[in-house]
């Protein structure tokens, strides 16, 4: 991670989903200071994060080296554009936190129909 970003977000840019959601923050002036790394492509992680785990769920990293997954990984994220933050911060206060992550767990096991069902309404569906 450089020293110029205050943080690094590791997405998974095989998910036509996970480009898409991505795709919005990126647009938004803020994602300059976010280092963005498509995990499917083979990328330097850093200490702590293996690739398997960077594609099973969504992570960040923030300036001081601290990993986030899941809802606590949205969380962080959310908090960098003002027009998201007041849900990184809603999102972060238990019991919401709890039930943040509890949603983003029921979400995981549904990933790979709801990929499945992108790909094919985007024509990218693998014979």
């Amino acid at each position: 991670m450089s020293g110029l970003h205050s943080l690094t977000v590791y997405f998974d840019g095989s998910c036509p989903m996970c480009r898409r959601e991505i795709a919005i923050y990126r647009r938004l002036p803020e994602s300059a200071a976010i280092d963005w790394v498509d995990v499917s492509a083979g990328a330097e992680l850093g200490a702590s994060l293996s690739c398997a785990q960077a594609m099973a769920r969504f992570h960040v990293r923030d300036s001081l080296g601290r990993l986030y997954s899941g809802a606590a990984a949205f969380s962080q994220m959310w908090r960098m554009f003002p027009g998201w933050r007041w849900l990184g911060w809603l999102s972060a206060w238990p019991p919401l936190s709890w039930l943040f992550e509890a949603a983003y767990r029921l979400f995981l096991p549904l990933r790979p129909t709801l990929q499945k069902w992108v790909r094919r309404s985007l024509g990218e569906e693998k014979s």
